[in-house]
């Protein structure tokens, strides 16, 4: 833990259970921390959704823009000295290495969150919001190649992993292996 901001990355499938860690975490963690995701600026009403769904817009030419702007937004958030818990899901190549370069001045403690493919396709289906299939694609490739400060699995319990966040977070760490970005990511 240092002076700097901090940033605790939460990466995991849709559906694994970041937003409830996340919360859980905010609630206990003893310094200020923003809980911040894409879903929260979804479901704010941020994006033309109902624009998107009736074919005025498409997503697939406003996802780059808003993705580097969401980015750079997370930066100056830190910047300006805000603590996160971030959630995020690096599916596309080249975010993790914009992030880093983003996120150098900051302490990031880089969160695995792993879910049992069964369990996600039950979370998916339960929460209706998610194009079916889309947790299971991420399980199965968002972690390849990717290490970890912290590991954690959801069948060890919301309680045991935010004990685990919480000691890892106030432990001495040298470094992050978030910055240590492979070929493509």
């Amino acid at each position: 833990m240092t002076d700097k901001a901090s940033i605790i990355f939460l990466h995991g499938a849709s559906s694994s259970g970041k937003s409830t860690l996340a919360r859980m975490v905010q609630d206990r963690i003893e310094r200020p921390f923003w809980h911040i995701s894409i879903d929260h600026l979804r479901d704010s009403g941020v994006l033309p959704l109902g624009r998107v769904k009736a074919g005025d817009f498409r997503w697939r030419d406003m996802r780059a823009p808003f993705f580097a702007g969401y980015h750079a937004s997370l930066a100056a958030y830190a910047g300006a000295g805000n603590n996160l818990i971030l959630e995020h899901i690096l599916d596309t190549p080249g975010w993790q290495g914009e992030l880093a370069r983003l996120f150098a001045p900051f302490d990031v403690l880089f969160v695995a969150l792993h879910c049992p493919v069964d369990e996600l396709r039950r979370r998916e289906q339960a929460r209706g919001d998610r194009p079916v299939g889309s947790a299971e694609q991420d399980a199965l490739t968002i972690h390849e190649g990717r290490r970890y400060d912290l590991e954690l699995q959801t069948g060890d319990g919301v309680e045991e992993n935010v004990a685990r966040v919480l000691a890892a977070w106030r432990g001495e760490r040298v470094g992050s292996r978030f910055f240590e970005v492979s070929e493509g990511k």
